[in-house]
């Protein structure tokens, strides 16, 4: 590549010594087409093209992954997707680029939508014996009857191995914790000898000192006696004292929860849960170079074994009726009919139900405790609003599977405009229906003329496959 210099001497042998094409390129031992566009054209500045190559930005890739970008810089951090599972996904969906290309694609789209600076805070290493545990509980976020609930997760490790087991509880109080514990303890196969936690009031009602020890509540410290193991209470605001569970938390989060899951139900959940987890002790110890299945094996024969009788978990209250016969429970004021006959009412509280039992015995009234309704809606009108921007890509978008499954076939057509329309149309019914709503009511929300046009789908056989011969069929 010739220098500026070497362009200039070129130009003046042409110009002010009138030598020719042939004796310039001999003289300078430069190519003679070389000479020529620089004796004869004009050097004038060209802006240059900036343009993205590559397959990020030639085979589509960089749509999805900027439209799972935006979508996630509208959620707080710890429900966002990493640079490890993006690839991931777009693997299962074909993608044959490798993660450095969608690391610096990420990096690039950042550098020119994201401004904030991360820290990073590390933890102190602490070093465990076998059969000890650490537990903590995290904040997820999952799909339950098309809105959004935001459920508890218990996490329990072991250090010496790095093992982890995790329970999904819907909240955080006393008797979800001592539930949630006992489902570890069954997926664990045994109870550990010590069990780390931090200053949780569920089981510590006064944190340590200086001077004294912590103290436990009564209902936690019946709990262990009755399974044996040791608690060991960390200091206030000290979280690296039990380094290996917050971290396990974070793991947990972002390869299991980075897309909201779906969740028909806690028990099923949980089942997924316990066989993910078995499956992720399948891989190499961070430190140890040795597998985590093989080291959770030897640790397994530390643990102590599991009480012949079962531990019953409840808490009762007593509770009174005001005069419109409603009683308080859990923040939340309940009518029970006829509440008022009785002067003092008994509430026996589970994790995730309750009984109203008089004094004679007899229950009043049961039912789900009232933060198993809490959800909040998706918000369906500004994702549609995003997807009329990106039709291309928003069958790729995180909240696709989120979708009643008729709308999503009603959607699934390769007709753009058809497919815009359509969007606009449900757009419309959203703002007098919720989605839930619009999935059950479809046939007479869109009309038989819409179902019968040149993209027409077989209602009948599709029904079919949802609903199985002798299954009562839905709307």
């Amino acid at each position: 590549m010739l220098t500026m210099h070497d362009i200039h001497t070129i130009k003046n042998l042409r110009n002010n010594h009138d030598k020719s094409i042939n004796h310039i390129a001999k003289e300078l031992n430069v190519n003679w087409r070389t000479v020529k566009k620089y004796a004869d054209g004009d050097l004038i500045p060209v802006v240059k093209s900036h343009k993205k190559t590559g397959l990020m930005y030639t085979g589509g890739w960089g749509g999805i992954v900027a439209l799972w970008l935006t979508e996630d810089s509208k959620l707080p951090k710890k429900k966002r997707r990493n640079a490890k599972f993006i690839t991931n996904d777009l693997k299962k969906m074909g993608y044959a680029g490798s993660y450095r290309t969608v690391c610096q694609f990420i990096k690039d789209w950042k550098a020119t939508h994201v401004t904030e600076a991360n820290e990073d805070n590390g933890f102190e290493r602490l070093e465990h014996p076998m059969g000890e545990a650490q537990l903590d509980f995290g904040l997820m976020e999952v799909c339950h009857e098309g809105a959004f609930k935001d459920v508890k997760v218990l996490v329990m490790t072991f250090p010496y191995s790095n093992a982890g087991f995790v329970v999904a509880l819907p909240a955080e109080n006393q008797e979800c914790l001592l539930e949630g514990m006992k489902e570890l303890f069954r997926q664990v196969g045994g109870v550990p000898r010590a069990i780390r936690i931090d200053n949780m009031s569920t089981a510590v009602f006064q944190a340590k000192t200086r001077n004294e020890p912590a103290k436990l509540t009564d209902g936690f410290l019946q709990f262990a006696m009755h399974y044996g193991f040791e608690t060991q209470v960390c200091n206030p605001r000290s979280g690296h004292e039990k380094g290996n569970v917050e971290n396990k938390v974070g793991y947990v989060r972002y390869n299991f929860f980075s897309s909201t899951p779906i969740m028909q139900d806690f028990e099923s959940f949980n089942k997924t849960l316990a066989e993910q987890l078995s499956l992720d002790l399948n891989r190499e110890h961070y430190e140890k170079h040795s597998f985590i299945q093989t080291l959770w094996e030897e640790e397994k024969s530390s643990l102590l074994f599991l009480p012949e009788v079962d531990y019953p978990v409840f808490k009762e209250i007593t509770v009174k009726a005001n005069r419109y016969n409603e009683i308080k429970l859990d923040d939340t004021r309940i009518h029970v009919p006829r509440a008022k006959n009785h002067s003092i009412l008994y509430a026996v509280l589970r994790s995730n139900s309750y009984q109203l039992v008089s004094m004679n015995g007899e229950i009043i009234d049961e039912g789900p405790r009232p933060y198993m309704h809490k959800k909040r809606a998706i918000p369906w009108k500004e994702i549609l609003l995003d997807w009329k921007r990106k039709p291309n890509v928003m069958h790729h978008s995180r909240y696709w599977k989120y979708l009643p499954e008729r709308i999503k076939l009603y959607l699934s057509i390769p007709d753009l405009r058809e497919r815009n329309r359509r969007v606009n149309q449900i757009q419309g019914l959203l703002v007098t229906h919720d989605m839930k709503g619009i999935g059950a009511d479809f046939y007479e929300l869109l009309g038989a003329s819409e179902l019968t046009n040149a993209y027409d789908v077989n209602w009948k056989d599709y029904d079919a496959i949802l609903c199985p011969p002798g299954k009562e069929a839905t709307k």
